[in-house]
């Protein structure tokens, strides 16, 4: 009974304890709430209001784009702009106050006014009658559709009568508006940067606290110092209204750009977009949870784009420009009714570098001439005789020929095929003799042998053994190896690989070999002859050799990568196969007898090549959709270099339709004129060097 008593009257001893122990601690918490709440309750409430961080990234001036010498051939004139950077969920009635606050500073052009659209209109008149455009829904539309829904219903519902008389000033708002609507949050947008008055920038640049979001900063735009020269070559970039193309959304954004951002969209420009693009200006924004911008802090600081150094001579370029305008104006002026296009390319064979190239286009509907200079890597045509020392190495190489190996010229005729000749019985010719003389007999020899009939001389109107298929298969893939029927390798978005012919017969197989089937692209013909004249080695061809670091003025900054020759295969021949076909395009140029002694004979650089005929038909189209042939026309074409004991640069030249037999020899005199002025302009910058080194 005692210990009982005893155990009893511990228990409530421990209780009071444990309740002593408690009632200590909750009063240690309520003092430490009430620090918290009173103290510090303010300094805390606004960290929780500063959660939220967001990156934005703002454009930079893209690279520039210089020649080969330094002068520079793609500027960024300066512009003065006013942008606007929204808050995160910036409100529509928000925008139109600041649109209204704005036309006290700034006055939109007509230009900007057209591309008001009615909706715009609209949308303006529901932010000044909210109240009477919710009138208009009834109670079910309210209860049953969602906001959006709603929104667009009161929108429709708005007459023509209500949006017709705005007055100039409201029509301003409404453009402004439209401009700021295209922001992103935290994303600066142009709202002009076109004709921007110095008093407009200064009244807003005065103004900018009261402006939300407003900045008056610079722009830029493209300045293209040579005009259309190479326009088409180097390209063009999107406007800030079209931003990153709609189908490649995804790839820009994953990278880092703005659905605003200016990107390249054709030729260098595009190609080059990763380089020219230069690094963003990264910004830190600060926000309250409501969205209002509280703080911003540059983290990476933006870099204008690096800038390229082309591979072309600008002054060479614009005097290459001059010789295939006048010589096309100068054929023209003769008749060639069908004529529209002179195109011209010249290259480093060792390098690849394209020195210049020219594409001159007669416009039949306006009659005036236009700069095309991409058709020298678009447009494909028949080559005509200019492709035989690849049909001469195929021969060769395939030990359907040897050195030396003499056909007699004469007319080949086969059973159910057209009679196929030279421009002349030629008589006995060797390999070398052919590419003098131009033999068409000769390569069809060739041709037939590579489709498994060795016979010679063919027996008259008697039907061939030869394979087309298999003659054809082995002729495309001897000429592939000197760039023809394939890509170049150009450091450029496209380019045409030509037309490969389906319709394996010995007629096609025979014309192929005297480059009257496959079509090809004026820089596929000029790697190609860059090929042997660079003892078969075939050479990337580049717009680009270099790319330099931005610098602070219009002179070239360090080097931050240069472009090395890139050797894209040679081809599989013993390498005194090649030196026969060179002696062959030698002696067209510089033998009596050649097809180019005439126009090459005696040059002080010494020049080799061979040039090309090809006969062509220009087809129209009906009314129903059908195609006739309105006229035979012949391409001229010419491939050369030089000089020829050491080439330093390499040409080729194609000039569709002409008029058959016309005795125009335009693509000569282009030719002459490319390598006379290439030596001329060499030879003048050399004096001149001398004279500056001993002054």
């Amino acid at each position: 009974m005692v210990n009982k008593k005893k155990n009893v009257s511990r228990i409530p001893l421990r209780i009071n304890i444990i309740f002593f122990v408690v009632f200590i601690l909750f009063s240690v918490l309520v003092v430490q709430l009430g620090v918290v709440q009173i103290l510090q309750g303010e300094s805390f409430q606004k960290e929780i209001d500063r959660t939220i961080k967001d990156i934005s990234r703002s454009p930079v001036p893209r690279g520039k784009i210089f020649d080969r010498n330094g002068e520079i051939v793609v500027d960024n004139k300066p512009l003065y702009s006013i942008t606007y950077t929204p808050p995160k969920r910036v409100q529509a009635e928000d925008k139109l106050k600041l649109a209204e606050e704005l036309t006290n500073f700034l006055i939109v052009d007509d230009k900007v006014l057209k591309k008001i659209t009615e909706r715009n209109k609209k949308e303006y008149w529901y932010l000044k009658n909210i109240d009477k455009a919710v009138e208009r829904l009834t109670d079910k539309e309210k209860e049953e559709l969602d906001d959006i829904e709603q929104y667009d219903l009161m929108l429709k519902r708005i007459t023509d009568e209500e949006i017709a008389n705005f007055t100039d000033d409201q029509l301003q708002v409404i453009a402004i508006k439209r401009e700021l609507d295209k922001a992103y949050s935290l994303t600066p947008e142009v709202i002009k940067n076109k004709d921007i008055s110095v008093q407009e920038y200064a009244e807003i640049a005065e103004n900018l606290s009261e402006l939300p979001g407003i900045n008056a900063s610079t722009d830029w735009e493209r300045k293209y110092v040579y005009g259309d020269t190479l326009k088409s070559i180097i390209g063009s970039i999107t406007s800030q209204e079209q931003g990153i193309p709609a189908e490649k959304e995804d790839y820009y954004l994953t990278r880092g750009y703005n659905r605003n951002d200016r990107v390249g969209k054709s030729g260098l420009e595009e190609q080059y977009e990763d380089v020219l693009r230069g690094r963003k200006e990264q910004v830190q924004y600060t926000t309250t949870k409501n969205g209002d911008i509280i703080g911003s802090d540059i983290i990476v600081p933006g870099e204008r784009g690096k800038d390229l150094v082309l591979a072309m001579d600008m002054e060479y370029q614009e005097l290459v420009d001059e010789i295939v305008l006048k010589e096309l104006k100068a054929a023209k002026s003769s008749g060639n009714h069908w004529l529209e296009d002179a195109l011209a390319v010249v290259m480093n064979p060792k390098t690849g570098e394209i020195l210049a190239l020219s594409g001159q286009h007669y416009d039949r509907e306006t009659g005036e001439y236009k700069s095309t200079p991409h058709k020298v890597l678009y447009d494909a045509h028949r080559p005509g005789s200019t492709v035989k020392g690849a049909t001469v190495l195929a021969g060769l190489q395939s030990g359907v020929i040897n050195p030396g190996d003499v056909f007699y010229d004469s007319p080949i005729q086969i059973a159910q095929t057209p009679r196929k000749a030279s421009y002349a019985r030629l008589g006995a010719v060797d390999d070398t003799g052919a590419l003098k003389r131009s033999s068409n007999v000769y390569m069809f020899y060739i041709a037939l042998r590579l489709g498994g009939d060795f016979r010679h001389p063919f027996p008259n109107n008697a039907s061939t053994s030869a394979s087309a298929t298999e003659g054809l298969q082995k002729m495309r893939n001897y000429f592939n190896q000197f760039g023809l029927g394939i890509r170049t390798g150009i450091d450029f978005p496209f380019e045409s690989t030509g037309f490969v012919g389906t319709d394996p017969k010995a007629g096609n197989l025979m014309d192929n070999g005297i480059g009257q089937y496959d079509t090809y692209t004026t820089l596929q013909l000029a790697q190609y002859v860059s090929t042997i004249a660079n003892d078969g080695y075939r050479v990337e061809p580049r717009f680009v050799k270099e790319i330099r670091n931005p610098s602070n003025n219009n002179e070239l900054g360090s080097v931050d990568q240069v472009i090395h020759p890139k050797v894209l295969n040679k081809i599989d021949v013993n390498p005194s196969y090649i030196e026969r076909v060179q002696t062959g395009f030698w002696k067209a140029f510089n033998e009596s007898g050649g097809t180019g002694h005439k126009y090459w004979a005696g040059t002080s650089y010494r020049a080799a090549g061979k040039t090309g005929t090809a006969e062509n038909e220009v087809y129209l189209k009906r009314d129903d959709g059908t195609s006739y042939k309105a006229a035979d026309v012949e391409n001229l074409s010419l491939v050369g270099y030089a000089p020829y004991d050491d080439p330093e640069v390499a040409f080729a030249v194609i000039v569709p339709q002409l008029g058959k037999n016309t005795g125009n020899q335009i693509n000569h005199k282009i030719g002459r004129g490319l390598l006379d002025t290439y030596f001329e302009l060499k030879e003048k910058r050399s004096s001149e060097k001398n004279k500056d080194d001993e002054e």
